[in-house]
This record gives C-alpha cells, sequence and structure tokens, in this order.
C-alpha cells in the first residue's frame, strides 16, 4: 500500500516553512477531511498524511494557510491577502507513494511530485 507526504518550503526567505496547518481531503462524490497537521521545523508533517489500507485511488485536496504563515513572519500581504490558502487538487493510485511539496512565497508557489 502507498502513502502520501508533503513539505513546505518558504522561497520567499529560503527555508522551511515551520507552524503551516496542512489539511488534506477525500475530493470523490463528497468532500471529506482525511487529515490535519502542523509542519514542523523543517518544513514536513510528522507522519504520511495518509497511508496503508487509508490510501485509496482517487483524488485529493491538499490546503495549505500559507497567509497565517507570512502574516506570522511579519509580511505584509495586504487585504486581501494575495495568496491565502493554497489548494491543490491531484490524482493517485492507491499502491504507490506520493510526496507533494509546496514551494511558495506571499505571491506565487510550485509544486511537483517528488519521491
Amino acid at each position: 500500500m502507498g502513502r502520501l507526504t508533503t513539505h513546505i518550503l518558504d522561497t520567499m526567505h529560503g527555508r522551511p516553512a515551520a507552524g503551516v496547518a496542512v489539511r488534506l481531503f477525500s475530493s470523490g462524490e463528497q468532500r471529506s477531511l482525511l487529515a490535519y497537521a502542523n509542519t514542523n521545523a523543517d518544513g514536513r508533517t510528522e507522519e504520511a498524511l495518509v497511508s496503508g489500507e487509508l490510501m485509496q485511488t482517487g483524488t485529493y485536496e491538499l490546503e495549505f494557510d500559507i497567509g497565517d504563515y507570512f502574516r506570522e513572519l511579519g509580511v505584509e500581504l495586504g487585504a486581501p491577502a494575495f495568496l491565502d490558502t493554497v489548494v491543490l487538487r491531484f490524482a493517485v493510485k492507491s499502491d504507490e507513494n506520493y510526496h507533494v511539496p509546496l514551494l511558495t512565497t506571499p505571491w506565487s508557489y510550485s509544486t511537483y511530485r517528488g519521491s
């Protein structure tokens, strides 16, 4: 069975993004919350967000509260912030491992399928 992990890099400051709230949802017929975590000092969640039998083939959404993170650092985001919660929608197969990182600034983000 596979597993899903994530981490966040603050590319504005060139470091991992610690203390960011992350939520994982399944987004099939009904959207449901599967996991909630905050990133550690290395910008990672302490454990996989989903793994084993809970890892099902399908579509998922990750939500990252980067607006709160940058506000805590004293970054002026304006009102409303250009990016507040970043939402990534992606599909997985249950028998594979997925690492979905977020590289972000207050005004941009990118992601990729990592290993």
